[in-house]
């Protein structure tokens, strides 16, 4: 691919015996027609496509970049148990490039799982001893079985070694009361820091949050549109200029920009990107009875370098 200095020295030869006026006419020319060249080989120098959309062609293809469940186990702050490995597929599966994340009703009779509810850490209420309950606060009973995955790539932007990241797919999300699917990011180390690029919580709307802390939280509410098709949904992060410890977040809609947050203390922090269809919680109760599925394709990780 032809360089920058290799169009420069071109230019200086083609022009050098011209006079001033006619070679800044035609060096204007020239640059016109090679600009688009020239920025396409900065461009493909400096991203790198980490995630590709491809993902969800084959369970093979899938397990090369994705992970199973969370980071940290089944369960989290819902009232779904998430179940999938490598030869369980009722609730994480993958076919024609789509990945699709089913919650089911959890059968009846499941055994109540066994806690002290004298702990001094965290006290559980008698009603959750009766029901096979979440192991993560706040600690809801169990309703439904479902499924999430974590890819294996982290997301961070040290503003040095990588200078972005844009991190983007495209969704068929339930929006039932009792529905909480997810796209989103969030600490591998503490929390958070967190950015909710998709959360459906019950309602025809999406919600871009950005978790500075756990109180201070930057949030953009959006009609999520409801003819059940896919839309995309996409994040850029990025450096702020003269600032060592935030970054700059947009948040997008089918392409069109809905909010610009700043991520206080993301810069250099390594962050996990989850896929989960959790259940009431914070998208209300009870849920419905008959479950939901959450549909993702062209999920794409692609990271910048200087």
């Amino acid at each position: 691919m032809t360089s920058i200095l290799e169009i420069s020295g071109v230019v200086n030869w083609i022009y050098k015996d011209l006079p001033s006026l006619a070679r800044h006419q035609r060096l204007a020319m020239l640059f016109r027609g090679l600009a688009p060249i020239a920025f396409a080989a900065l461009a493909s120098a400096a991203t790198t496509v980490v995630l590709p959309t491809s993902s969800f062609t084959s369970y093979t293809t899938f397990q090369q970049y994705w992970n199973y469940l969370y980071p940290w186990g089944s369960d989290h702050n819902g009232s779904a148990r998430m179940i999938g490995n490598s030869t369980e597929h009722t609730y994480i599966s993958v076919a024609n490039n789509v990945l699709t994340l089913t919650a089911k009703p959890a059968p009846a009779g499941q055994p109540p799982r066994l806690v002290h509810a004298s702990s001094s850490s965290s006290r559980i209420s008698q009603e959750s001893l009766t029901w096979n309950c979440s192991t993560s606060n706040p600690h809801p009973a169990i309703h439904y079985f479902s499924g999430t995955v974590h890819a294996k790539q982290q997301v961070v932007v040290d503003g040095t070694s990588i200078t972005g990241y844009d991190v983007q797919g495209e969704f068929i999300a339930s929006t039932a009361k009792g529905t909480w699917p997810a796209f989103w990011l969030t600490a591998v180390n503490g929390w958070p820091p967190e950015a909710d690029i998709g959360e459906w919580k019950g309602t025809q709307q999406n919600w871009f949050n950005t978790f500075n802390t756990s109180s201070a939280v930057a949030s953009k509410i959006v009609t999520w549109p409801n003819d059940g098709q896919f839309h995309a949904l996409k994040a850029e992060l990025r450096p702020i200029s003269g600032n060592t410890k935030d970054l700059s977040i947009k948040y997008y809609l089918d392409g069109v920009l809905q909010a610009t947050h700043t991520a206080a203390n993301f810069r250099g922090a390594a962050m996990w990107l989850i896929l989960d269809l959790q259940m009431e919680g914070s998208s209300g109760s009870p849920g419905p009875a008959a479950g939901a599925t959450f549909q993702t394709r062209n999920v794409q990780l692609t990271k910048y370098t200087p």
